[in-house]
C-alpha cells in the first residue's frame, strides 16, 4: 500500500515544497537558457555568415526553419524515454549531443551543410523541451507544475538578452585565423556538452531515487504524486482520437500555428531587420537586439502577475497576440526615425513574451485532464511546425524583393490571426 504521509509532516510541507523546487528549477533553467541560445544564436551569427558565406536570404530561410522539421522527429518520442527510461540520461545526450553539434556548425560552408548541421540540431534537441514537461510531473503536483513551467518560460527573452551581448562582443575576435562567428558557435556550444555531464551526476529522476530527500520526504512526495496519477486514471483516459474531435483542441492548435509562424520568424529576423533598419553596426544591431529581449523578460513577468491575480488566461493570452500585432505595425510605417522604431519593437519585446504563459494553461482549463494530456503534444507539433513555415516564408519574401517593412506586416498578420483564433477558445465560467 502507498505510504500515507503522516499528520506530524504537515507542517513542513511548504519547507519541503521549497526544498524541491531548489533543487530542480534552477538548474532545468540553466539547461534551458543554453537550449534556447544554442537553437537560435545562428540568427546572430548571420550577420557575419552572410559576409563570409555569400549564402542568399533563402539559404537562411530554409536554414533557420529545417531546425523545426528535425525537431518533431523525436519530440514524443522523447518525451516517453523520460517517462519510462531516465530523464537524467535521456537530458545527459540531448545536451552533449546538441552542443557538439552546434559547435560544428562553425565549420560549414556550403547551403547543403547549413541546413544538415540545423536539422540534425533539431533532432539532438528534440524531446528536451516535451521531456521537461514529464520530468516536472515527477517532482510537482498539478497546482505547483503551472508555476515552474511559467518560471521556465521566463529563460527564453533572459537567454537571448544575455546572448545578444555576448554574441556581439564574439563576432569582433578572430582567434587562431576562425571568424568571430565561427568562436560563437564553438564556445556558445561547449556548455551544452559540460552541463550534459554535470547532469548525469546532479539530476535525479524520481523522488523515491532523491538521496538528498529524507526517508519520509520522499514518502509524502511520493505518495502525493501517486494519489494525483490515481485520480487521472479513475476520471478516464482520453485517446488522440478522441482529442481530435474536441473544438478547443483545434482552436489551441491553429492559434498557436499562427502566432508562431510571426514569432519563431521574429526570433531568427530580428538582428537582421534591426540592422537593416538602423544602419548600424554587427554589434549594434545585436545590442539593440538585447533590449527587445529585456523587454521581454518584463512582459513575462507582467502576465505572470497579472494572469495569477485575476485567474484570467484566455484574453491575457489573446491581449498579448493583439497588441503585439499592432505594434509590428506600427514600426513598420515607413519614414520613422530609428530611435521611434526601436520603441515600437521594445513594446513588440513586451507584447510578445507577455501571451505564451497563459497560452499554456488554457488546455488545462479548457479540456479535461486526460484530453490535455494526450492533446499538447499535438498542440506543441503545431507551434513546431510553424517555425519552419514562417522562417522558410520570410527568407522567400527577402530573396524576392520584399523588404523590412513587409516582413514586419507579414509576422503581424500572424499575430493577429492567432489572437482572433484563441478569442474563439470556449473557457468554463467555474475557470
Amino acid at each position: 500500500m502507498t505510504p500515507t504521509p503522516s499528520p506530524q509532516f504537515v507542517g513542513d510541507r511548504s519547507a519541503l515544497r521549497k526544498k524541491v523546487a531548489w533543487r530542480v528549477l534552477p538548474f532545468v533553467f540553466l539547461l534551458y537558457i543554453v537550449a534556447y541560445l544554442d537553437r537560435a544564436n545562428v540568427g546572430f551569427a548571420k550577420l557575419a555568415m552572410a559576409d563570409d558565406l555569400k549564402f542568399s536570404e533563402a539559404v537562411f530561410g530554409f536554414g533557420f526553419g529545417i531546425f523545426f522539421i528535425g525537431y518533431l522527429v523525436l519530440e514524443i518520442p522523447g518525451a516517453l524515454l523520460v517517462e519510462h527510461w531516465s530523464a537524467r540520461k535521456w537530458f545527459s545526450r540531448i545536451l552533449i549531443s546538441w552542443g557538439f553539434i552546434s559547435a560544428l556548425t562553425a565549420f560549414v560552408s556550403t547551403p547543403a551543410e547549413f541546413y544538415a548541421a540545423r536539422f540534425l540540431l533539431g533532432v539532438a534537441e528534440a524531446g528536451f523541451f516535451p521531456g521537461i514537461i514529464v520530468y516536472f510531473t515527477h517532482w510537482f503536483p498539478g497546482r505547483e507544475r503551472v508555476r515552474a513551467l511559467s518560471g521556465l518560460v521566463m529563460a527564453v527573452p533572459f537567454s537571448l538578452a544575455l546572448g545578444a551581448p555576448i554574441s556581439a562582443l564574439l563576432l569582433k575576435v578572430n582567434w587562431f585565423g576562425l571568424a568571430g562567428w565561427k568562436w560563437m558557435f564553438i564556445l556558445e556550444g561547449m556548455p551544452a556538452v559540460v552541463l550534459g555531464v554535470i547532469t548525469l551526476f546532479y539530476l535525479t529522476d524520481r523522488p523515491r531515487d532523491a538521496l538528498w530527500l529524507t526517508l519520509e520526504e520522499r514518502n509524502v512526495l511520493t505518495s502525493e504524486l501517486e494519489a494525483e496519477a490515481r485520480a487521472k486514471q479513475t476520471s478516464g483516459n482520453t485517446s488522440l482520437w478522441q482529442a481530435l474531435t474536441l473544438p478547443n483542441v483545434w482552436l489551441l492548435a491553429f492559434g498557436i500555428f499562427a502566432t508562431n509562424t510571426g514569432g519563431l520568424a521574429l526570433a531568427f529576423w530580428l538582428p537582421t531587420t534591426v540592422k537593416n533598419l538602423s544602419g548600424g553596426s554587427n554589434s549594434e544591431a545585436l545590442l539593440y537586439s538585447g533590449l527587445f529581449y529585456l523587454c521581454g523578460l518584463v512582459g513575462v513577468f507582467a502576465s505572470g502577475q497579472s494572469s495569477d491575480r485575476t485567474g484570467d488566461r484566455k484574453w491575457h493570452c489573446v491581449a498579448g497576440q493583439v497588441v503585439t500585432s499592432l505594434m509590428l505595425v506600427g514600426s513598420a510605417i515607413p519614414g520613422q526615425p530609428f530611435w521611434l522604431v526601436m520603441s515600437w519593437l521594445c513594446l513588440t519585446g513586451l507584447a510578445a513574451f507577455f501571451w505564451p504563459s497563459p497560452f499554456w494553461a488554457l488546455p488545462t482549463l479548457t479540456l479535461t485532464a486526460s484530453a490535455a494530456a494526450v492533446s499538447i503534444g499535438l498542440i506543441n507539433m503545431f507551434a513546431n511546425l510553424a517555425g519552419y513555415l514562417g522562417n522558410h516564408h520570410i527568407g522567400w519574401l527577402k530573396s524576392h524583393g520584399f523588404g523590412d517593412a513587409a516582413c514586419l506586416l507579414f509576422l503581424a498578420a500572424c499575430y493577429l490571426i492567432g489572437g482572433m483564433i484563441i478569442a474563439l477558445v470556449r473557457v468554463p465560467p467555474s475557470r
